[in-house]
């Protein structure tokens, strides 16, 4: 028995608006269109997580969080899609509601590298996003331990590996990831034999370090930071086109005797492709704000990261050159992901 009110429903509008209405459904998510009321309304802004609590990733999303939502006037909730590289967390927003309430916190990892590593994602890491507003850079830094290999510079890390050709391996957070991909650049662009040994994630990869099983790494500065501090580590070179604020006294590996080098990570807020041009400006201009208070600044700095702030159009240029950039070096490395 069909529901009375569907009866009346049919009856007052008509068939012809009923089918209208069907076709409107049956639409993605990115084809609805836009609300009318004003931005953000009465509705949470919720920051779609690509890695776990603790990541450098959730650092940087809990310092802007609370400043991001007085400005914009609207709670900011953290929600984590980990899993897949971030593409767990990408999918779900590439399939969101353009409306602005639901925002990747992305990485040049989710939107450059694995476009290069998979051969088939669920998603167009340019086509399927709105850029919204970079945030941080987030440099690796080559450390090494200095009980395996006792070099103070990036100078002789060079020719202490080629003097002893087959003696010395790098470790990695995992095959295909940015620690991997930045060791395997700088092993190409220095003509180093340093054999790559992945290990499941960052405590593992850095375990191996101290324990000496390995003898260095390219991995994130933060990450390292207490353990230099501590003396069991030691900085040769970041991966950044400038030095980083934190360790202002460890020189770029550009400066060190490879012009132009750099392998990098950029923190950036996305949105699903469609959004309203005058949202993404309010979110852009927020955040800006954020960025450019200095006590937010020098904790975010302090972390090891640099603050990076750009205009959408700005970031979309980015996101297009980070993923072109890192094809190449993968396709360098001869690396896949199915």
């Amino acid at each position: 028995m069909k529901d009375p009110f569907h009866l009346r429903f049919r009856r007052r509008l008509g068939g012809a608006f009923l089918a209208a209405t069907a076709s409107a459904l049956a639409l993605p998510m990115h084809a609805w269109s836009q609300p009318t009321g004003p931005f953000p309304g009465d509705r949470p802004i919720t920051l779609v997580m690509t890695f776990p609590a603790g990541s450098g990733v959730d650092v940087v999303g809990r310092q802007i969080q609370e400043p991001l939502s007085k400005l914009l006037g609207a709670p900011v909730l953290i929600d984590y899609k980990v899993g897949a590289a971030g593409n767990i967390a990408s999918e779900f927003v590439a399939r969101a509601r353009p409306d602005g309430h639901t925002l990747l916190l992305g990485t040049s990892g989710t939107h450059g590298i694995n476009a290069a590593l998979y051969r088939k994602l669920p998603f167009d890491v340019e086509a399927d996003f709105t850029p919204v507003a970079t945030l941080v850079d987030v440099s690796n830094v080559l450390t090494i331990n200095p009980t395996v290999i006792d070099v103070r510079t990036v100078q002789e890390f060079v020719a202490k590996v080629k003097a002893e050709p087959g003696k010395y391996n790098f470790a990695s957070t995992g095959n295909g990831t940015g620690t991997h991909l930045a060791f395997a650049e700088f092993n190409a662009r220095a003509g180093l034999d340093l054999v790559h040994v992945p290990y499941k994630g960052g405590p593992d990869a850095m375990a191996a370090v101290l324990s000496g099983q390995v003898c260095c790494i390219m991995n994130q500065v933060q990450t390292v930071l207490a353990q230099a501090k501590a003396g069991k580590v030691r900085l040769l070179g970041v991966t950044t086109p400038q030095r980083v604020p934190v360790v202002q006294d460890v020189p770029t590996i550009a400066e060190s005797g490879l012009p132009g080098f750099t392998s990098y990570i950029w923190f950036g807020l996305l949105g699903p492709k469609g959004m309203d041009p005058a949202v993404v400006e309010r979110i852009n201009g927020a955040v800006r704000q954020v960025l450019e208070t200095p006590e937010i600044a020098a904790r975010l700095n302090g972390a090891g990261n640099s603050v990076r702030i750009e205009t959408p159009q700005q970031f979309r240029e980015t996101v297009k050159a980070d993923r072109a950039r890192w094809t190449q070096v993968v396709r360098q490395v001869g690396v896949t992901i199915d």
